[in-house]
């Protein structure tokens, strides 16, 4: 599978807003859409949006569940293995306190080529 260049941010920035990039992707709507409803959900949690503990419950109210990745090898499985993995659904992959990116239909989505960051657990959008 492969990489599909994606940044919904109006200002083209591609810093700090990782979650928001993601998950616009992920539920089709736009940036600012996906920003606000993150922003609601830090302040009522106190939290900022791109903060795991605000995005992760933020999917879950979305349909999303959590799943980890096995550790059987973990320096070795990539977002472009994790990619060529799953030829269908809507996913979300997280490299916890780095990077948070959308993989779709075996595609990962992002501002700059990720596919050899090494996730830790995916979100996964469920029928």
């Amino acid at each position: 599978m492969s990489f599909s260049y994606y940044n919904p941010n109006p200002a083209g920035k591609s810093v700090g807003d990782c979650p928001v990039r993601a998950i616009a992707k992920a539920l089709q709507v736009s940036w600012e859409d996906a920003y606000t409803g993150l922003a609601l959900e830090g302040f009522r949690r106190g939290d900022m949006p791109n903060a795991d503990s605000v995005w992760g419950p933020y999917l879950k109210a979305h349909g999303f569940t959590r799943h980890w990745i096995p550790d059987t090898c973990p320096d070795c499985y990539s977002v472009s293995d994790f990619a060529a993995d799953h030829p269908q659904g809507t996913f979300i992959l997280s490299m916890p306190g780095r990077h948070v990116l959308c993989v779709q239909d075996g595609h990962w989505h992002d501002s700059w080529d990720s596919g050899g960051e090494i996730p830790t657990y995916f979100w996964r959008k469920e029928r």
